[in-house]
C-alpha cells in the first residue's frame, strides 16, 4: 500500500500519548510558542508565557479556541476582559480584536480552524 502524503508539519508526534505541559518551557521575561501541528485545515500551538508577558491586540480571520493548561491569563476580546485559569477554555471569535496578558506564568493551547 502506498504511503499517503503528510500535509501536516509541526512537532506533535503521531500515535503517541504526550505530556502537553512539558512540550513548552517557560523563559524568563518571554513568550515561548511551539507549533504542534500546522495543516491547511488549521493549527495547534502551545504557548508558555512568563508572568506579565502578553500579545498585543490583534485579530484573526478564523475562530481561535484557547485551553489554559497551567496558571492564569487575562484576555481582552472585543474590549471585554475575560480571565481564565487552568482547565478552562475560551473561544475568541473570528475578526474580533483580542489581546493576551499573563496574570501569572501560564501555558495555553491555541487551536485555530481555518474554515
Amino acid at each position: 500500500m502506498a504511503e499517503q502524503p503528510n500535509d501536516r508539519t509541526g512537532t506533535l508526534p503521531a500515535s503517541q500519548a504526550v505530556m502537553l505541559a512539558g512540550m513548552a518551557s517557560y523563559s524568563e521575561g518571554s513568550v515561548v510558542s511551539r507549533t504542534l501541528t500546522d495543516s491547511p485545515a488549521g493549527t495547534i500551538t502551545l504557548f508558555a508565557f512568563d508572568a506579565g508577558q502578553g500579545l498585543s491586540e490583534h485579530s484573526a480571520p478564523f475562530d481561535a479556541f484557547i485551553q489554559v493548561i497551567e496558571g492564569r491569563v487575562e484576555l481582552t476580546i472585543g474590549g471585554e476582559k475575560v480571565e481564565a485559569s487552568a482547565g478552562e477554555v475560551v473561544l475568541m471569535p473570528a475578526n474580533v480584536p483580542h489581546a493576551v496578558k499573563a496574570v501569572e506564568r501560564f501555558k495555553m493551547l491555541l487551536v485555530m480552524i481555518r474554515g
